[in-house]
């Protein structure tokens, strides 16, 4: 049987569907825990080693560096294992290693703080493909550009909130009931999950002979037959590398540019945060109208003219236009990706592509992260920036050839739809 069995039909609403209502509320625990840990941690760490500038980066090093590890191999477990099973067995066992680093704090050995962000990111490697695999089995493909739409505005409201909520838990609580905290959201996280459905059981019951190795590389394969994966590989390996050459320079559009000083910069966050948010409510409301391809397209577009417009833009009021306006299509670059991948892909494939695509766009984002700093110290922020926004505009230019394609799933060899698409081509002859 091929994916969509359990989807909810196509009239009926997302709130009603147990599966989305569960991943929600999953989330909301999960949001909650993340960004606690991100500031709790962050400001802890700045507090104890006097804001030396290696010990923070390194927040950033245990964070990313799972991922290009990690990403591959989770994609690939997650197409093996039940995936309700797995992300209940992650949000626990993150919830261990928290309170595991709560242990080692009372007894005053703080640099264990670090294991709690890294062993997080690593199971987060395997729980997020079978998110991706479970809408695929219970979202209808009509809802699922809306669903991804509803997701990323959860994301942009934690983004304006999130800060706040880690830096008040540390400031008013300290880094012991921060790190509790937590560990508690973890664990909620875990428990609300118990409500999905139950995980299917294969309706032929294949032998896993194949090895890991070889289960990854038909991943890679995988993507590179689809002509729409494929395109979609290189608009993500570009994404990164524009959004990464900027991530870090935020701060100085501000103190250069600007002439404010660098506490000036949260509002510049907020704003972006706000915008997305709007975002995600009418793509939400248009979600049936557009494409995904053409959704991608117009917010990679319309980030690059934000781009070089910030670069160049020594006026507050439109700089802060110029964010709004990012953040408000911001959206469409995430439900796009999102929408592309699960509509163009296998169920039983879902994770290994994921795991493929994934690492492209962090990758290059942690790359040219490291190397913003030598950027800057080369060339002008107003050159760095216009580089960054034609590259991104290049992203938006390679969607073109498949804004007519439709987006389907290429068929598996040896499954029923690979057989059918065979004698269907056979009989064309």
């Amino acid at each position: 049987m091929t994916h969509q069995a359990h989807a909810s039909p196509a009239n009926a609403s997302l709130f009603s569907n147990r599966f989305y209502q569960t991943i929600l509320i999953s989330n909301i625990f999960l949001q909650i825990g993340i960004w606690v840990r991100n500031f709790a941690i962050l400001m802890f760490v700045t507090e104890k080693t006097s804001s030396d500038p290696l010990a923070i980066s390194l927040i950033s090093v245990v964070e990313f560096a799972p991922i290009f590890v990690f990403s591959f191999i989770g994609g690939a477990f997650a197409d093996r294992w039940k995936p309700k099973r797995t992300m209940i067995w992650c949000d626990f066992l993150s919830a261990v290693s928290v309170f595991a680093v709560l242990v080692t704090l009372l007894f005053e050995s703080w640099y264990a703080i670090y294991f709690a962000t890294f062993i997080s990111a690593i199971l987060s490697q395997f729980s997020q493909p079978s998110v991706m695999k479970l809408f695929k089995q219970h979202i209808h493909p009509d809802k699922m550009q809306q669903g991804m739409a509803l997701f990323q505005s959860l994301m942009a409201i934690f983004m304006v909130l999130g800060p706040t909520l880690g830096i008040f838990a540390y400031h008013q609580f300290g880094i012991h009931i921060s790190i509790g905290v937590m560990g508690v959201a973890f664990l909620l996280s875990a428990l609300v999950l118990f409500r999905l459905p139950a995980d299917e059981e294969e309706e032929v019951q294949t032998e896993r002979t194949s090895k890991l190795r070889q289960e990854l590389a038909d991943g890679f394969r995988y993507v590179w037959r689809s002509p729409v994966l494929r395109v979609l590989g290189a608009a993500f390996a570009i994404a990164g590398f524009a959004v990464g050459t900027i991530q870090t320079l935020g701060l100085f559009v501000v103190t250069e540019n600007l002439g404010k000083p660098k506490e000036f910069l949260q509002f510049l966050l907020m704003v972006n945060g706000v915008a997305m948010l709007i975002g995600g409510a009418v793509i939400m409301s248009q979600a049936k109208k557009v494409p995904p391809q053409i959704l991608l397209a117009f917010g990679m577009a319309v980030s690059a003219i934000c781009i070089v417009g910030m670069g160049v833009s020594t006026s507050i009021p439109l700089t802060l236009f110029l964010q709004f306006l990012n953040g408000l299509t911001f959206p469409c670059i995430q439900v796009g990706i999102n929408t592309l991948i699960l509509q163009s892909t296998e169920q039983s494939y879902v994770g290994r592509v994921n795991g493929v695509l994934s690492p492209m766009f962090i990758g290059m984002t942690v790359v040219m992260m490291s190397l913003a700093g030598v950027l800057k110290k080369l060339f002008p922020l107003v050159g760095i920036y216009t580089a960054s926004g034609l590259v991104m505009l290049l992203g938006a230019i390679i969607l073109i050839p498949i804004f007519k394609l439709k987006p389907a799933p290429i068929p598996v060899p040896g499954t029923i739809e690979a057989s059918i698409s065979s004698a269907g081509s056979n009989e064309s002859r």
